[in-house]
């Protein structure tokens, strides 16, 4: 099959095409996760984040966080739930700059098992809410850093 310069030029544009609706798309993105992650304090961000919804406190959130972090620009955690469904799990930290540490989005069929690291600036509540079925659920561990990680 022989290729011309005419079917060249056509593939040219289509990959030209594909590159700025790519480029189009992670800006739209870049600025939905800026909306979320900024500067101001947890009671906004939770005003913001789960407007005119109750929190539920709940034992069925199971956190593996250390009592006291050595080091505040490393503080593992695990996160388990025997909560059906669970579809988004949000961490935030009360006294970060940023209090939204991360939200991750789940299928709610499978089980809900987290592992990360993130930096915290100063002792606090480390607040982890799930979102299961149109219900939130949250719980909380204090975490004291003796070292910190914020520019600390």
């Amino acid at each position: 099959m022989r290729s011309t310069r005419r079917d060249f030029i056509n593939k040219m544009l289509i990959l030209a095409g594909y590159t700025i609706s790519l480029s189009i798309s992670k800006l739209s993105a870049a600025n939905w996760l800026a909306s979320d992650f900024r500067h101001q304090a947890i009671n906004t961000t939770l005003a913001e984040l789960f407007p005119d919804k109750t929190l539920q406190t709940s034992d069925k959130i199971h956190l593996k966080l250390p009592r006291t972090a050595e080091n505040g620009s490393v503080v593992p955690i695990t996160i388990t739930s025997s909560i059906e469904n669970i579809d988004t799990v949000y961490i935030l930290s009360e006294k970060n700059p940023v209090p939204l540490i991360a939200k991750f989005s789940l299928n709610p069929d499978l089980e809900t098992f987290i592992g990360a690291r993130f930096k915290m600036k100063e002792t606090c509540d480390v607040i982890v809410i799930v979102k299961a079925e149109e219900q939130y659920y949250q719980t909380r561990q204090k975490v004291k850093v003796t070292l910190g990680g914020c520019g600390g």
